[in-house]
This record gives C-alpha cells, structure tokens and sequence, in this order.
C-alpha cells in the first residue's frame, strides 16, 4: 500500500486564489490518474466542493471530530493523496493543530509524505506569513506560490526584501501560477465545473456543452503552464505516484 500523502493548501490572507490552485492540483492529479480525495475547509459553505463535489467534503478543521475525519482514515487503501483546502486565514491555526495530533511528527518520521502550498499575495504581509509558517515546515515539501490569477503585481517585492523572506526557509521552493484570461477565469466560474471538464467542453455530469472555442483555448494554455511548474517539482514522484499516460481530456 502506497505511503499516504497530504497536500495543504493555504495562507493566512484572503483574495490570494487559494482555492483556483486547489482546482489545479485536482485536475493535474485526475489527469495523471492518481486517485485524490479533498477536503474543503469553508465550512459550511464550501467553494472546492463546487467545481469537484464528487470527491470533496466540506470540514470543520478546527473540530476535533472533523479533524478525525480527515487524519484517522489516511490509511485506507485508496485513494493515497488528500488535498486539503485551507480556509483563508487558517494556515499556521491549521498546522498548529497538526503539530499537536503528532501529524508532524510522523511526516518527520517518513510515515506520511507532507507538502504545503503557501499562496503568496503582493504585500509585505504576505510575506511575513512565512515566518510564522516556518516553523512548522520540517519533515514537510514546502512550496511558496505567487499567484498571478487575479492579474495580482507584486509590486512590494524590492529584490533585497523577496530574497530576505524567501531564503530564510532551507529547501523551500518557488512556484508561479500565471494569469489566467479574466474572461475565460469568469467563464469556467459560471459554469461551475473543472477546469478540464472545461477544456474538453463537457458538463459537470459529463455531458456535452457549448463552451466558447477561444475561451477554452485559454485555459487550456494557461493550465498547461500551471501543469508545467508541477511538473517542474515532480509532483506525482513526491506523492508516490509512478508516471503515467496523462489524460488531458478527461
């Protein structure tokens, strides 16, 4: 039985695009045929579970009872990778919490595979958000993302401050998701189905739709980008996942 693996999604600002990066990695692992479940940590009300309501559960990570839900059922036989989608505002609370369950501990000690994607916005105290993450980081593949989803500039980022915050974690690596046309961002919002299901111009129940030929043409560039910095870091390998024939079309 594979190793299981949990991806923590997150950071402690809103409006940074959390969730949008949460739909990649969905889509990226369904693509590479590894089976992933998600938990979607807006409760009640869950923006995750909209766009993969299929393999998503809505949780109250700061209940312990959900809080089982999650980590006491890591070791079933499948699927091997849990996505976790933080609400905004709740990373270091979150990690927290893991620290305390022994969580860290056994991500430290090689029992579970850990990588945290911290989603980085344009100001300062952004930045500063990975001093408070850091030390919560060993035993973990950390990943600090600038999202440029929203057309975001960092524009605070002098040379001297980015690299003062971003070296001061040893192995941390750098991601960028680019920005996606807004057109075509608000058209697959509309439609409220996966960003592949969007591509390959299919329904949330996978029937045929009419999406706009150009405006699936940029997201299929844009997630092919998104998908080449995951790549990059060789994702699948960090999961344990062995390659695959990718399904771009699913």
């Amino acid at each position: 039985m594979a190793k299981p693996a949990v991806v923590v999604v997150g950071a402690d600002k809103g409006g940074v695009g959390k969730t949008t990066v949460s739909r990649t990695l969905l889509d990226y692992f369904s693509a590479n045929n590894v089976p992933t479940r998600a938990f979607d940590t807006e409760s009640p009300r869950g923006t995750l579970k909209r766009f993969h309501p299929d393999i998503t559960e809505i949780v109250d990570m700061t209940t312990t009872a959900d809080q089982m839900k999650i980590f006491d059922t890591l070791n079933a036989v499948s699927p091997s990778v849990t996505v976790i989608d933080v609400r905004a505002g709740l990373l270091s609370p979150a990690l927290a919490s893991l620290r305390d369950i022994g969580f860290l501990d056994a991500a430290k000690a090689g029992q579970i595979t850990f990588a945290v994607f911290h989603i980085l916005g344009p100001s300062i105290a952004s930045l500063e958000e990975i001093a408070e993450t850091a030390g919560f980081m060993s035993g973990a593949k950390y990943f600090l993302v600038k999202n440029f989803i929203n057309d975001t500039q960092f524009f605070q980022w002098d040379q001297a401050t980015y690299n003062s915050y971003f070296h001061r974690i040893k192995d941390a690596t750098e991601l960028t998701i680019p920005k996606l046309n807004e057109m075509a961002y608000e058209q697959v919002e509309v439609s409220s189905v996966p960003f592949l299901k969007f591509v390959a111009n299919k329904g949330i129940n996978d029937e045929g739709a009419n999406y706009s030929f150009v405006l699936r043409g940029y997201v299929r560039h844009w997630l092919a980008n998104v998908w080449s910095e995951f790549d990059r870091i060789r994702l699948t390998d960090i999961v344990g996942s062995k390659p695959v024939t990718r399904n771009s079309e699913k």
